[in-house]
């Protein structure tokens, strides 16, 4: 087996026989990761808390088949103003969730990885209406199912764009408008989100308008997955 060292996030963990967990990360060079944290769940553990998710880790690990083994982990940030705060950390599990499921197991996304950080330390700062929307549509975009926002995706019309389908993959203007309505303002917020201008979009106050960038978001990550966010109904 190769030992190797990385850093992560931890996406999810779940039980592994009467003492371990298989802990799933989103790494910054091999990707997704399964690894076997051994002894995590007894008393005395040499990971305690550190491998829970959302918390980022410097790892090493041992390189298996199917498996690796968690050697080492040093926190580099527990996030714990998310981990205090249900709301945050309902945001944040959506996030966690959506980059699992996204993720390919051992196929290396800096980006990726890189995107999700960025988020969780913005979500840990300012809880904006717009953090996880703005995620989703920027893992979309990276994913290469950037959706077309600038003009009607049937005519090219910049002006007079009132809704979102997906199948279509953009905005609408009235003429050929079909899929979700949307307002002006929710789509100003998706051009800024889209447009270079995410910083300015997570200043927006909650609004309806933010809801209908959040709420759409959600559905498109859910177009493109082929099903749904178990975490999305911790939100509601």
């Amino acid at each position: 087996m190769a030992l190797y060292r990385d850093h992560g996030i931890v996406l999810r963990t779940h039980k592994l026989g009467e003492s371990d967990r298989i802990v799933t990360f989103a790494t910054e060079r091999h990707g997704k990761v399964r690894a076997v944290a051994k002894g995590i769940r007894k008393t005395k553990s040499k990971f305690g808390a550190r491998l829970e998710p959302t918390t980022h880790v410097a790892l090493q690990l041992y390189e298996g088949r199917e498996l690796d083994i968690v050697t080492q982990a040093e926190v580099v940030d527990h996030f714990r103003a998310i981990r205090e705060d249900l709301d945050r950390l309902t945001s944040a599990i959506t996030m966690l969730e959506t980059v699992d499921q996204m993720g390919l197991e051992r196929e290396p996304n800096p980006d990726l990885y890189r995107m999700l950080l960025g988020a969780l330390r913005t979500l840990a700062t300012d809880h904006s209406a717009l953090v996880v929307a703005g995620f989703h549509w920027k893992v979309l975009a990276l994913e290469g199912f950037r959706p077309n926002v600038e003009g009607c995706v049937v005519c090219d019309e910049p002006d007079g764009l009132v809704a979102f389908d997906p199948i279509e993959g953009g905005l609408l203007c009235g003429e050929h408008r079909r899929g979700t309505r949307m307002s002006p303002e929710a789509v100003e917020l998706l051009q800024q989100i889209l447009g270079g201008r995410l910083a300015q979009a997570l200043r927006a106050p909650a609004s309806p308008a933010t809801h209908e960038v959040d709420h759409l978001a959600t559905r498109v990550v859910e177009h493109h997955l082929e099903r749904r966010l178990r975490s999305v109904g911790l939100l509601d």
